[in-house]
């Protein structure tokens, strides 16, 4: 199979009951417990690998699909890591975003952060929220307040080693 360019098919939306059901989930099971792992060092496979473990009680053989192009990704951009920039200024910033409603089965919607410090990813996440959002705006905030909640302890962080000039910037819905 040839490599891939994103981590998960373009407009995939995996959903439970489709397909069939894996015989044994065991090896799904592992490799997604894997990537969940992998995926502190690596912010561009979050989203991919939250999906991905919805499904873990009862995967299917869509779910494979999706697995095995994310595997397939992986391999292609595996020389991909994480440079930290020295410079004499830190500048600390965060990019937040949602998307509303876009789980098929519950309509809860995703929040998806990332902090960066010169440019550097320090920090992400991408989880389902606990709620259903009532409009867009209302999902955008939940992600803008989890985004500004990691900065504010990123901030303390900081302070705690002596960075005391740091003036953090937050833009949402990207």
């Amino acid at each position: 199979p040839s490599l891939t360019v994103t981590p998960l098919p373009l407009n995939c939306k995996l959903v439970h009951d489709e397909g069939i059901p894996l015989e044994d989930p065991t090896s799904y099971r592992t490799y997604v417990g894997k990537l969940n792992f992998l995926s502190n060092t690596r912010a561009d496979i979050s989203f991919a690998v939250q999906t991905l473990s919805q499904f873990m009680q009862r995967p299917a053989s869509s779910h494979l699909t999706a697995l095995h192009h994310l595997l397939r990704y992986i391999s292609g951009t595996s020389g991909q890591g994480i440079l930290l920039k020295g410079l004499d200024q830190l500048h600390l910033s965060a990019y937040s975003d949602s998307d509303w409603a876009s789980c098929p089965m519950s309509r809860r919607s995703v929040t998806g952060y990332l902090v960066l410090l010169n440019n550097s990813p320090i920090s992400w996440k991408s989880k389902k929220q606990s709620t259903v959002a009532r409009s867009s705006a209302e999902a955008e905030y939940r992600a803008m307040a989890q985004a500004a909640a990691e900065i504010t302890w990123l901030v303390s962080l900081l302070k705690e080693l002596g960075v005391t000039h740091l003036q953090p910037i937050l833009r949402w819905g990207l």
